[in-house]
Parts: C-alpha cells; structure tokens; sequence
C-alpha cells in the first residue's frame, strides 16, 4: 500500500446535515487535497453534491437501515467495492454504517477507523452492544477530549487507539471583518428582532438531545423576571417531529411565541452570528463538538453551553479558566435556571467585555480550529496507519 495515495472507502448512514454527514465532507476534502481517492458510501442526501464538489465519489446504499438483514446485505456490497476500487482503509462515521463497514473489513484484511462524533446513548445493554462497534477501530477518532475520555470510559479503549481530530471552521467565511453591516441588519429583520434587542441564538437540529426544551423554559424565565427586549431564534428547520410539536406547544403554553422564532434553513450563516448577541447550546446528551460554536466563537461571539454541551477544549469557561480568558459560560445541563442565570450575567457585563469574550473567541478558534491544523492531523493519521499495514 502506497501511502502517497491512498484509496479510502468512508461509510455513513446520510448526507444530509448531520455532525457525521458534515464530518464526512472535511475528510472528503482533505483527504482529496492530498492526493488521495476518498469514495462515500451512503444512503445519499443534500451533502452528496457537496462530497462530489470536493472530490469524493459517491456511491449510494442503504446505509442508515439497522435491519440486520440490510446490515449483512451491505456488508457485501462494500466488500465487491473494496475489490473493486482496490481499497486501502474502511473508515466508519456512523454505528449502523459502521457494522457494515466491520464485517467488511474483517472479510477484507484491512485497517478499520471509526469517528465518534457525539457521544450515544446507553439505555441498555442492546443498545451498549450496538454502539460498541465504534469503538473497535484499529484507529478510534474522538472529535473532542470529552468524547475520548467518554469512549475510554465505557469501553476501555487504550489511549494509543484514541486520538482526538477536531473539527475545522473556514477562519476566512466565519469573520467578523468580512460580514457587512447590512447583512447583519438584513438577517435581524427577517427575524423581526428590533435594532435595540438581544439576539439570543440557540444552535443545534430539531432534536431532544440538543436541549431546545431547556432554553424554551429558560426564555419563559427570563420573561417571567421582567427582562425585556430580547428575542430568541432557534436555528433549525421544524421538520415535523413529535418533538418540534411538543416544544411549539411548550412555548405556546409558557406564552412566549412573541419572543420565540424557528429560523428553518439559513443561506448566511456568517450573518446570522453576527446578528447574534450570544450563541447558546443547551444540550442534554455529550455532544463531542459541535461546528456552530466554533463557528459562533469565529464570529467573535459568545457563547453559552451545558456542561454537555462542549468539553474544555472547545469552550473556555469558568471555573476551568478565570474570567479574563474565558471565550464563554458553562451552566448544568438541564438546569433552566442556570441557563437563564448565565444569560442575565452575560448581558450584565459592559459591552467591552462582551466583546472582549468573543475577540478571544476567534482568537482560540485560529489557534486550535482551523482547516490547516486539522488537515495535518488527520493526514498523519492515515500515514501511520498505512504504514503499519504495510510493516504487517
């Protein structure tokens, strides 16, 4: 196996929005900057143009099925793929894909990769056994501390099979310098937020891990204490879950619609941070690492987050740091209270410091996020790896 170039065969159940859909991009990216043939096994979705674009080759099967019958069947269909293109890695984003993307390698002889892109949940020992596949990588790539430590913990996973690959943000598109004023003004009147008002941005998909519950009942408490001219923006699509119904029906009920706002898909990203006042993640389960507060802290924003939310490494906050280099606030997941506390704090600081908190925001993200750095990583990765195959 040549380690200049390598044929890799990447599984994962969708392309569509997703942190492993997107993960799955930036590898495609990378590893075809590089010289190196990445080919996408999915079930397809809107990120497959966008693999394409970036010099993957796409292959569509039904990849996000947990039928064991479908699982076996596709276990096949990458081993015919991996003959056939000549594979060199399997690399795994995804526990159904990953089965799949195992059996193949075990009938193929060749190296196996997963990434944890969020930490599962583990209601049983079904459900244990199940997710136990994305820790038998020869390679296990944890997005964050947070999630390797949690893989090491469950699992027992030795530490020289982990290795923590961050995600990257485009430093250049998420820039305050380059975002103009009426793009800014723009985004804030298609929300209907006033020239005065906050902008609190709460991040994630229309999910219950995300914790869109917890910032609903938060906002109601904030209104409930008298505080005024602000709004509250959910970035994400309702996309017709019970879940979407059951939070409509809790701001509904908390009488906070005037003040509450899904945004469905945004086009300007760059603009919709730059409108905000603070980018908030109220998630309940771990979520590894999340791109849109490292998007939000590239902006020059910040940021509030569960302790599940983000570990250490991707948000400075205090106890963990003092307060003159914290990048954002840290409050107990699932604690409304909390969040509505941390929220009153931040926007009881002059407006320097609330500024000062993002500018070290970006400066964190240039120095730990950026696309170079993580390229470099990843790159490394694959060479050691093809060169201890190649010393077996």
């Amino acid at each position: 196996m040549n380690p200049q170039s390598l044929n890799v065969l990447i599984v994962v159940p969708t392309l569509q929005v997703g942190a492993a859909d997107t993960g799955v991009v930036e590898l495609v990216r990378i590893l075809a900057a590089a010289g190196h043939h990445p080919i996408v096994a999915s079930s397809g979705g809107r990120l497959a143009e966008v693999v394409e674009a970036a010099g993957g080759e796409n292959v569509q099967l039904d990849m996000d099925s947990q039928n064991p019958a479908v699982v076996l069947r596709n276990a096949f269909a990458l081993v015919r793929l991996v003959r056939e293109r000549r594979c060199d890695v399997v690399h795994a984003h995804g526990r159904a894909a990953a089965w799949s993307a195992f059996a193949c390698a075990k009938m193929t002889g060749l190296p196996f990769l997963t990434t944890w892109h969020k930490g599962f949940r583990q209601q049983n020992a079904f459900k244990r056994i199940y997710n136990s596949v994305m820790a038998r990588g020869v390679r296990v790539i944890a997005v964050s501390e947070q999630i390797a430590l949690l893989v090491n913990d469950r699992y027992g996973t030795s530490w020289d099979r982990l290795v923590v690959v961050p995600a990257s943000v485009d430093t250049g598109r998420f820039d305050p310098a380059h975002v103009s004023r009426e793009r800014i003004d723009a985004m804030r009147r298609s929300w209907g937020v006033g020239r005065g008002d906050k902008l609190i941005l709460v991040t994630g998909r229309m999910l219950r891990r995300k914790g869109h519950h917890v910032a609903v009942r938060a906002i109601s408490r904030l209104k409930a204490m008298g505080v005024k001219d602000f709004v509250c923006v959910f970035t994400a699509e309702d996309q017709g879950t019970r879940y979407a119904a059951e939070l409509w029906d809790q701001v509904m009920a908390s009488e906070i619609a005037d003040v509450v706002r899904i945004s469905g898909l945004i086009e300007d990203l760059p603009a919709a941070y730059g409108a905000a006042s603070v980018v908030v993640s109220a998630a309940v389960q771990p979520e590894g690492l999340q791109r849109a507060l490292l998007e939000a802290q590239a902006m020059a924003r910040p940021v509030i987050v569960s302790e599940l939310g983000a570990g250490a490494d991707v948000v400075l906050a205090p106890p963990a740091v003092p307060h003159d280099r914290m990048t954002g606030l840290r409050f107990a997941t699932g604690d409304d209270s909390a969040l509505a506390a941390a929220l009153i704090q931040l926007f009881s600081l002059p407006e320097s410091a609330q500024q000062a908190i993002g500018a070290r925001g970006r400066a964190w993200v240039l120095e730990h996020f950026t696309a170079a750095a993580v390229s470099e990583m990843t790159l490394k990765l694959y060479a050691d790896v093809a060169a201890q195959r190649t010393a077996a």
